[in-house]
């Protein structure tokens, strides 16, 4: 996973907005215990509000930089980078959870009909749109690129359970959904070790367990993607779900005066040009929500709201570039609107 590409950094911001809280009876705080840090290459924060839990915290910290050892394609020694060094030469033995993630990486680029697909590393390279060095690359470097991204390429062995990427250069990326994985792994452990009210985000993928210590659920603002940092467009009420947002007006790279936004199309190697500002996903898992924001963006706001109606115990928010708002038949009693400036829809 290149670990300032995809929605690593510069999504359209999840806040959570924690209210003053009145300490109660079920040994949960008013202030929680709180940790932030640098890992998987954005901004991580973890609070938990159960008492005597310091030591779930800086567990879960060294959970994440466990697994980012494994998944991060830019760390020499992990398994992805053993596959991509491998590529077109053999396939490689995996762990059972990085081989069950590569499933479910191809089950979702069925899904979004190719739109989301784990094999983009060689074209995000080519753009590099978060990086200093950022820079649009010509058609023929891309035409030369777009051969050997296809999801569909991947081997999977489940005797031997390996993976095997066939063409030399081809590139395993899992940054569009490792983050997710990683939350949700986050959230079972915080499981095993008694913790019951927390909040994780990792850097935008935003889990909240429990209800708030007052027993009301936490309130998730999603950004106004027009504003700065903190401008909210609204706010979903949520417990025991994962929101996660992807858009394009953070993290863009312009050139004469045109902007190319950092959510690649892997058929033509340009970013997507439809009518979708960003796209925020309600779910009981963040690994679906990780997925499904780049799924459904790459689909455009019709089938992509058509597939996350066909999905059960997947919401999602929709914003426009004509300042719509349009929400999954399930949100419409769950979104509230911050911003009299947009305009909203109902599925």
């Amino acid at each position: 996973m290149h670990l300032k590409g995809h929605k690593w950094l510069g999504v359209l911001l999840l806040a959570v907005l924690i209210l003053s809280a009145c300490g109660n009876d079920d040994g949960l705080l008013d202030s929680p215990i709180k940790e932030t840090g640098f890992v998987l290459g954005t901004v991580v924060n973890l609070s938990v509000y159960n008492e005597g839990k310091e030591a779930a915290v800086s567990g879960a910290f060294d959970l994440i930089s466990d697994w980012e050892a494994v998944l991060s394609d830019e760390i020499a020694t992990s398994e992805v980078s053993a596959i991509n060094k491998n590529a077109g030469l053999a396939p490689v033995e995996v762990s059972e959870p990085v081989f069950n993630l590569v499933k479910e990486a191809i089950h979702y680029g069925a899904l979004s009909n190719g739109g989301f697909d784990v094999t983009t590393g060689p074209l995000t390279n080519l753009w590099r749109i978060g990086y200093d060095d950022a820079r649009k690359p010509s058609q023929a470097e891309i035409d030369d690129t777009l051969p050997i991204i296809d999801y569909t390429k991947i081997e999977l062995n489940e005797t031997n359970q390996t993976v095997y990427l066939p063409s030399e250069h081809m590139e395993l990326d899992l940054g569009g959904i490792a983050k997710g994985f990683i939350a949700d792994e986050v959230v079972a452990y915080f499981d095993a070790e008694g913790v019951t009210t927390a909040i994780i985000d990792l850097g935008g993928n935003v889990y909240v367990k429990g209800n708030r210590p007052t027993g009301d659920a936490w309130t998730v603002g999603v950004q106004n993607p027009y504003l700065g940092r903190g401008q909210l467009l609204g706010r979903i009420r949520a417990s025991d779900l994962s929101v996660v947002t992807s858009g394009i007006y953070e993290r863009y790279l312009e050139v004469d005066g045109e902007q190319y936004h950092h959510i690649l199309n892997p058929k033509t190697g340009y970013p997507y040009d439809n009518d979708i500002a960003g796209v925020t996903i309600v779910s009981e898992t963040s690994l679906a929500g990780d997925a499904l924001s780049t799924s459904v963006f790459s689909l455009g706001l019709d089938e992509g709201l058509q597939l996350i109606e066909t999905l059960e115990d997947v919401e999602a928010v929709f914003v426009t570039k004509d300042k719509r708002i349009l929400l999954s038949s399930g949100l419409t009693d769950q979104f509230e609107v911050l911003n009299e400036n947009f305009e909203t829809d109902a599925s």
